[in-house]
């Protein structure tokens, strides 16, 4: 479960997150939205204690990420939109160092990485270099890494940014595994058919605030529209939102 009350965060004069404030349940699926430069990326950075809130509070499975940053880095899953995998260690070594990290032995790594690999379907690439992968390939191995020590909570930015039609849909079966396995699941997309498939809820940023809060029907209720592109578009109050 995430909390967040008033989060504020600014570099320099421009204001990048002005005073936002949700709450994130478990066995829920969160879908944050928002145009380029809304606020999304840095609200999350902060979530995961990249980067500190001027002011606020955040608490992830009831701890502060700015008191407590080891031990969130514990009950989090975070697979960010540059992937960063060392691509001269195979997958396997890839999510077995960050096994290590989180302070799991070997046997404990080597069967979860078996269990990753059946689920994500990763036999034919496991133990080749990361060099040169695909795009679904370097996605499978950065969501195997962030779920190796079986976090409550996970963070997707942008994951299924450039996946082919096959890889997208099995994406997306596995988080609605995670969801029915009851984790807290906060996904940052803008693609809207991935967010009609997958969201329970929807936060719409725009501007470093909260332009709307809630599900997909009512968001497209208060908004009038028939289509989530088109609501979205009326809720941030600019068209810009289709270039997003």
């Amino acid at each position: 479960m995430i909390k967040v009350e008033n989060l504020h965060k600014s570099f320099g004069k421009v204001k990048a997150v002005r005073g936002i404030s949700f709450t994130v349940h478990d066995g829920e699926i969160t879908g944050l939205l928002g145009p380029n430069g809304a606020g999304k990326t840095t609200t999350l950075r902060m979530l995961y204690s990249l980067l500190p809130p001027d002011e606020g509070k955040i608490l992830i499975d009831g701890l502060d990420p700015t008191t407590n940053a080891m031990a969130i880095k514990r009950t989090l899953g975070v697979v960010p939109d540059s992937r960063g995998l060392y691509t001269r260690m195979s997958a396997r070594e890839n999510i077995a160092y960050y096994g290590r990290l989180h302070g799991m032995g070997k046997r404990d790594i080597d069967l979860r990485i078996a269990e990753l690999v059946e689920t994500l379907d990763m036999d034919d690439f496991i133990d080749r270099r990361a060099e040169g992968f695909s795009q679904g390939q370097r996605v499978k191995v950065a969501i195997a890494r962030a779920m190796v020590h079986q976090p409550q909570t996970v963070l997707l930015d942008e994951p299924s940014n450039g996946l082919d039609v096959m890889s997208t849909r099995a994406l997306r079966r596995y988080i609605l595994d995670l969801k029915d396995a009851g984790h807290s699941v906060v996904l940052s997309t803008h693609i809207m058919q991935e967010v009609a498939a997958l969201c329970d809820r929807i936060i719409i940023i725009a501007d470093g605030l909260i332009a709307a809060d809630g599900t997909a029907p009512k968001l497209l209720a208060r908004s009038g529209c028939e289509t989530l592109e088109d609501a979205f578009v009326k809720l941030i109050g600019t068209e810009e939102g289709l270039l997003a």
